[in-house]
């Protein structure tokens, strides 16, 4: 068998045998008789189909599954320790909580794939051998998590634990990787652009040539890290923005000003302009009254906004990556350009502002990018989403008639539903 050791037999299976073994697994699941929790350790996958399969809790220790399709596979809890998985295809599977200790992900696609504490550390496995007593098994020479060259695109790898992995050129685009573990990881040429970093450990890890192009690096512990060569255009640090420090601004006092402004119909108080401003300092606006708000560039990152109402708002471009705004009201607001990954905006507003009798100002989401971001119950209709990015966003129960979808990327887009009208 190419990639592991000399002398290691995997016991091949074929699609019906596995078949066979997954619906034994799917009887387990619902309590029905006959049914067995799925094995698979020191066997023979290559190539085979579990697309969308329920095996969770499965063992896959020692498995060989390269270029297995386990597209949207339900894998949580599941143990694939030294398993090879050169190839293999996890587009959109959960892995949450899995045990991938010195598995082999060389080339494989896990973009969108949910890792959520996912155990991606060292590990070795060994096999009885009559004159040496057990010989270590190895991918390739190698017997920590290997990842070379894996795409792990717009994947949920938020506290997982990646210490010495060895992930040289992968692609971790858009990631979600808070509070991950990278300690002593080999990450030499590997793109973390756009990637959520904020409070991960990469003490000690070889970013050497990778490209970090607007990463949020925020709470990073990167003692002994090193970044030779590495682009950091953009990244968002604890020190470091696109926007100067709220903190010169008397920011309180303009708020209030703004709020007493919009509640008195222009006849008090003043409108605040916040443009390139890094508002990250505020930590929360929670129900705010922010009315035709002019914050065009400005760093929202992170802020709690629920409920905050930003009708008619100035927001071109501006970066609202991980904020929550949960019920806030968008209406008519120009979002132009605005970075919006993982934002909450579940039940928002975003449909158009009437301005007049027969007059309605649309909100305008042309170009945002709103990759994995949750718009569960949102108001769409009449948006303007001109070549929008909502690649991976939830679109469960939102509402899009007439919204102008035109161009708009919508790979991998769930509970995404055609209301008839939509552009």
């Amino acid at each position: 068998m190419a990639g592991v050791s000399e002398g290691v037999v995997r016991r091949r299976i074929n699609q019906q045998e596995l078949d066979a073994i997954c619906a034994r697994h799917d009887r387990l699941w619902q309590a029905r008789p006959g049914g067995a929790r799925a094995v698979f350790a020191w066997m023979d996958l290559s190539g085979l189909n579990l697309k969308g399969r329920n095996l969770a809790d499965a063992d896959f220790s020692a498995a060989c599954l390269i270029g297995a399709d386990l597209t949207g596979a339900r894998l949580d809890n599941g143990s694939f320790f030294g398993a090879d998985m050169q190839d293999a295809i996890l587009v959109d599977a959960s892995l949450r909580r899995a045990d991938l200790r010195g598995a082999c992900l060389r080339g494989a696609d896990l973009s969108g794939a949910d890792l959520f504490e996912a155990d991606l550390r060292e590990g070795a496995i060994a096999s009885a051998d009559k004159t040496a007593g057990f010989r270590i098994v190895e991918a390739q020479g190698r017997n920590t998590t290997q990842a070379q060259g894996a795409s792990l695109v717009g994947a949920n790898l938020q506290r997982s634990r990646l210490s010495g992995i060895a992930a040289q050129s992968a692609d971790f685009s858009d990631a979600i990787m808070k509070d991950c573990k990278l300690v002593r990881a080999n990450l030499k040429q590997a793109c973390f652009r756009g990637a959520d970093l904020a409070g991960a450990d990469m003490s000690g890890a070889d970013l050497t040539g990778a490209d970090m192009r607007d990463a949020v690096l925020v709470g990073v512990t990167s003692s002994m890290w090193r970044t030779d060569g590495a682009n950091l255009e953009g990244a968002l640090t604890d020190s470091r923005s696109a926007g100067e420090p709220v903190a010169q601004l008397p920011a309180a006092e303009m708020l209030h000003e703004h709020a007493i402004w919009c509640e008195s119909g222009g006849a008090e108080g003043q409108p605040s302009v916040f443009d390139h401003v890094d508002l990250r300092g505020l930590g929360s606006i929670t129900g705010l009254n922010l009315t035709a708000l002019s914050a065009r560039g400005a760093v929202f990152y992170g802020l709690n906004m629920e409920g905050v109402q930003l009708q008619g708002a100035r927001l071109e471009g501006a970066d609202l990556r991980s904020t929550n705004l949960k019920r806030a009201d968008l209406r008519g607001a120009r979002l132009t350009g605005a970075r919006l990954n993982g934002a909450d905006l579940r039940e928002a507003q975003l449909g158009p502002l009437m301005i007049g009798p027969d007059r309605l100002l649309p909100a305008d989401l042309t170009g945002a990018i709103l990759r994995s971001a949750d718009l569960t119950g949102a108001d769409l209709r009449r948006a303007v989403m001109v070549g929008a990015d909502l690649t991976r966003a939830s679109l469960h129960g939102a509402q899009t008639r007439y919204a102008v979808l035109t161009d708009a990327v919508m790979a991998g887009v769930r509970g995404y539903e055609h209301q008839g009208d939509t552009a």
